[in-house]
């Protein structure tokens, strides 16, 4: 084969000084960026905050009481509460003792509240139980930046100073808090590193390469230390409030992302180096080819991300540009870090299977096939056949599979689940809390907070008391809780009193929740009286998750079908790939709701599981939708509509295929995070990204679209041009 035969439309090689310059100068800029920032992975956790109250909206009614509860405690101490259960009955005597003594040692740990004036202890207790087998301690922690340190060493004091013939557990808020945190400690290593050996392994089989996959690789962990940099940044600045949840999907959206786009990039380099005989050629060729796919994709996930800013949920609307971040850079690192990579090894990335020009050998398969498939082989020729042969077969079957799926979403209970079902391993506070609720009102130390105008005070606090599901009730007279048989006049702040209602069910159920719904609703018609607390926070923060679901979907969907009709110039394709994916996400929510109950045997599920799963899923698909497409976009042009459906399928397949496994099992790392929300994450878009990959992208979209025909292309000159399509098809 003569040199003009293999370099097809060959071109001239950049000047040796470019080749030089620009491979290094990209080079070094991202080792620098990745010098700083990979450093700072560890520091996300100094300026992150897991406080669900953060995260409410500031027009909140219990946003708005926890600034009045500032006022009148004039501290923002997080309770503890300290349970001691004992073996027999505790004796009287004890109780002034021993037990008191317990609590003046609780009190003196580093990060609990000072005491008032005169007083020996801000600790409240020991308080006995009705059955005797029990005491208990609410402990104000004022250090809410290290309620994990603090909470330690009180259950360090505990162990150490409980009286023997005991057990103690220290539980409430606090102690909820310090286990959710610990939860989330993985954040900063183990799953990074799952992520990562996971999509190692997965490169190193799609690639049969040793050195490709850690370039790759690289690409992806430059972009997150790049991103990271800048998402501490911010958080340290006050522009974004990032969570524990947020620092993990970062993590992960950033491998996958930027794996994806990688493995685009480095299939049409494998092209090109088939046609090229010069690495440089050859890679201004692929990165010219997958720039528009690649640029579109990441624009669309970012603008679907950035949508979540319309979010009234601070933690939905801080996720928005964190993960935004994060695409940017994934972008930036395929489309810069990689290529210079790609350009300065060349051939050798892929030993030992180096590409060779003029190609790998076809392989036909017996039999004709449809036009379009020709040196397509394997499995791809055989689904294309099954496409051109029998299209809207295929994509009918494909349909009601998916939409039988979707008929599990009646089973999906989002409606947010207690604080002791989030964190899914062995925790002190949820088997404390447990202990709490068989001795005392299962409320006690998470009190509803009413806070209503001095004049309407008497009022509003026998309203309380007789309303069902309240053990207790009283006002707040400046003790941190009131005392049985003390007499005190109620604190009062800016012609405000604050009453303090014990719950008799625990505070995050959905019995709680409804005792706070009827108080809102008896107490005051007119908003003078405001109920908050932890149970409020957790009734408002789902209610608000709700809401957002509502408001995002259609703004999402809106912002994604412009960018498709922008890129495909059509109306009637970027209709029919949004409705594939929503099909898809429902389907996968309908299969996730049906694991979650019939497999995991999960509570429920955070109410903000559905909406991230749909941002991310409706995003992420139609990443592939947009390669695949756009392959066909580009092979329709040259061989008609129909044939360039089956080619552009072909050519794609494989990568794409291999993109959504790489996502797949980034997403899936979220798993090891021993939490109920990212554990459902990490299944509802691991399989809803599978789902759409095998089934959406292989089969629905093609056939469908090849059922259509050139109309697919409507409104476009690709539609109107009819003698065009017929001379394309007859030269194919």
């Amino acid at each position: 084969m003569s040199k003009g035969v293999r370099d097809r439309g060959s071109a001239p090689e950049p000047a040796r000084w470019l080749r030089i310059v620009v491979p290094a100068v990209l080079v070094l800029i991202w080792l620098t960026l990745a010098g700083i920032g990979g450093p700072t992975f560890g520091k996300l956790s100094g300026v992150s905050s897991n406080d669900q109250a953060a995260f409410l909206p500031a027009s909140a009614e219990s946003t708005e009481v926890q600034e009045w509860q500032k006022r009148f405690t004039d501290s923002g101490s997080i309770p503890a509460i300290v349970v001691v259960e004992a073996e027999q009955t505790i004796p009287k005597s004890e109780l002034a003792t021993t037990y008191a003594e317990l609590g003046t040692k609780l009190g003196a740990v580093d990060g609990v509240q000072a005491p008032a004036d005169g007083a020996s202890t801000s600790v409240a207790g020991p308080i006995p139980s009705e059955d005797g087998r029990a005491v208990e301690y609410i402990v104000p922690i004022v250090d809410s930046n290290e309620v994990k340190t603090v909470v330690a060493d009180l259950r360090a004091v505990v162990t150490d100073e409980a009286p023997e013939g005991t057990r103690a557990w220290v539980t409430g808020p606090a102690g909820l808090t310090a286990d959710l945190v610990s939860a989330f400690g993985g954040i900063d290593g183990i799953l990074l590193l799952v992520a990562v050996a996971a999509v190692f392994v997965i490169l190193l089989l799609v690639y049969r390469a040793l050195l490709l996959p850690f370039l790759v690789l690289l690409t992806s962990v430059f972009a997150l230390c790049a991103a990271i940099l800048l998402v501490y940044l911010f958080a340290l600045w006050g522009w974004i409030t990032l969570s524990g949840q947020s620092q993990g999907i970062l993590s992960i959206l950033v491998i996958g992302a930027a794996t994806d786009y990688s493995l685009l990039l480095v299939a049409r380099y494998r092209e090109a180096l088939e046609q090229q005989s010069s690495r440089w050629v050859a890679i201004v060729r692929a990165w010219k080819a997958a720039f528009e796919p690649i640029l579109a994709s990441g624009v669309t996930v970012i603008l679907a991300l950035l949508c979540l800013l319309f979010s009234d949920l601070n933690s939905n609307k801080s996720l928005g540009p964190i993960a935004a971040i994060g695409i940017v850079f994934s972008l930036l690192s395929a489309l810069t870090f990689l290529p210079a990579l790609l350009a300065v090894f060349g051939r050798a990335a892929f030993w030992p299977f180096r590409p060779v020009v003029g190609g790998r050998p076809l392989k036909h398969a017996e039999g004709e096939a449809p036009v379009g498939l020709e040196g397509v082989h394997g499995l791809w020729r055989r689904i294309g056949g099954l496409i051109g042969r029998r299209p809207r077969v295929t994509w009918i079957v494909s349909f009601v599979l998916l939409a039988a799926c979707a008929l599990g979403l009646t089973q999906l209970k989002a409606n947010g689940v207690q604080q002791t079902d989030v964190v899914l391993t062995q925790s002190d506070a949820v088997n404390g809390q447990a202990i709490v609720a068989k001795h005392f009102d299962a409320g006690s130390g998470s009190p509803v907070l009413i806070v209503a105008p001095e004049a309407q005070g008497d009022a509003v606090l026998a309203a309380a008391k007789r309303t069902d599901g309240i053990a207790s009730a009283a006002f707040y007279t400046g003790g941190g809780r009131p005392q049985p048989g003390v007499v005190a006049d109620p604190v009062v702040k800016d012609g405000r009193v604050l009453i303090q209602a014990t719950l008799a069910s625990e505070p995050g159920s959905a019995k709680a929740e409804a005792v706070v719904k009827d108080l809102r609703g008896s107490l005051s018609s007119d908003g003078s009286v405001l109920v908050g607390g932890v149970t409020a926070i957790a009734l408002d923060t789902n209610e608000t998750a709700q809401s957002d679901l509502a408001k995002i979907i259609p703004i999402v969907l809106g912002v994604i079908l412009v960018i498709l009709m922008l890129l495909l110039r059509s109306i009637l394709a970027p209709v029919l790939l949004i409705g594939s994916v929503v099909l898809s996400y429902a389907a996968a929510l309908g299969i996730s709701a049906l694991v979650f109950d019939n497999v995991f045997g999960f509570p429920g599920a955070d109410a903000a599981v559905p909406l991230f799963g749909f941002v991310f899923l409706v995003a992420l698909g139609v990443d592939y939708n947009i390669f695949l497409m756009t392959r066909v976009r580009e092979e329709s042009l040259r061989i008609g509509t129909r044939p360039g459906i089956l080619r552009g399928l072909g050519l794609t397949g494989s990568v794409i295929t291999s993109a959504g496994v790489v996502l797949a099992a980034t997403f899936a790392a979220l798993a090891v995070i021993p939490i109920l929300f990212l554990v459902q994450i990490a299944f509802i878009v691991a399989f809803g990204v599978l789902l759409d990959t095998v089934i959406v992208r292989t089969l629905l979209v093609p056939a469908a679209s090849y059922d259509i025909g050139r109309a697919i292309w409507w409104p476009s000159k690709l539609w109107r041009d009819r003698q065009r399509e017929a001379r394309a098809e007859v030269s194919s």
